[in-house]
């Protein structure tokens, strides 16, 4: 699992770091592979590939304050939908100047493994999603831009997107902050006991969750390029099947949580109703860039 490509933007990595969800495991005890694991390398297949859906939720706060993990697909998709606006109204002003911003990393859809979506990851694997659409070159950027242009477009671009998580992302990040706090719930607690040995009877030895965190990691990294697909599939089945008692626990806690949020931030959810939908559909027509969420 590609550390870069899974995290809670929480960061879930845009709105905050309160909340890290890849967490550096120090208490991995990354074991080599077992018999078990073997077995699950040979019964598990490709990964499935991932779609794109166009639909967000009828409630724009399940995309802003997700408490489930499908829920946050609406919130990937939200933060992919920002960024791209940014460099979308960054590469438009430049092409005004005839100029063209250099090539950029492409953006991927990332997971937040605090509010793990198991799912899709039982379907997917622990990294693959769906591919971010990509936009077409401006065909009047004809030449590469200075500096003067990139700090002046880059200042656009970032004004385009602030302009939309000024809208979502204060209130956001409380909720992330929120969210901590479920960390130590008892209930929470007990369940992530059975965590381990569930996943030894996968072949996966690890102490805790930020230990499987660490061996995935470690095993993704190290992979030859043909194996990582299985590796993929069958650490994303093994994770599903012993995470979902704990999300049976978690999930109503942070339904519940949530519940009682929006009663205390009345006026705040009110706005985000209100607003959040019309601009992002605005930033769609202006910047020509479509609002989408990675599906099964």
């Amino acid at each position: 699992m590609a550390r870069p490509t899974n995290r809670l933007r929480l960061p879930i990595r845009a709105a905050v770091a309160v909340v890290a969800v890849l967490l550096t495991a120090c208490s991995a005890d990354p074991a080599p592979h077992s018999a078990g694991m073997a077995a699950a390398d040979r019964s598990a297949q490709s990964v499935t590939p991932a779609h794109l859906s166009l639909t967000p939720p009828a409630d724009p706060v399940r995309m802003a304050l997700p408490a489930t993990g499908a829920e946050t697909r609406w919130t990937q998709g939200l933060d992919v939908f920002v960024q791209q606006v940014s460099r979308a109204a960054t590469a438009s002003c430049a092409a005004e100047r005839g100029a063209a911003v250099p090539r950029q990393v492409p953006l991927a859809f990332i997971r937040f493994f605090e509010i793990p979506d198991l799912d899709f990851i039982a379907r997917h694997g622990t990294s693959e999603s769906a591919a971010v659409p990509t936009s077409a070159p401006y065909a009047s950027a004809t030449r590469p831009a200075d500096s003067a242009v990139l700090r002046e477009c880059g200042a656009e671009g970032k004004a385009a997107a602030d302009a939309l998580r000024d809208l979502y992302a204060p209130l956001q990040q409380r909720w992330f902050a929120e969210l901590v706090s479920l960390r130590h719930d008892p209930a929470t607690v007990r369940a992530l006991r059975a965590l381990p040995p569930c996943l030894a009877g996968h072949g996966i030895r690890v102490r805790d969750e930020n230990g499987f965190f660490a061996l995935a990691d470690a095993r993704m990294q190290t992979a030859a390029p043909a194996e990582l697909p299985r590796e993929s599939s069958a650490l994303g089945r093994a994770y599903a099947a012993c995470m979902r008692p704990v999300e049976a626990v978690r999930e109503p806690a942070r339904e519940r949580l949530r519940t009682r949020f929006l009663k205390s931030h009345t006026r705040e959810i009110r706005a985000l109703r209100r607003t959040l939908v019309p601009a992002l559909r605005h930033a769609e027509t202006r910047y020509e860039v479509r609002l989408a969420f990675p599906a099964p």
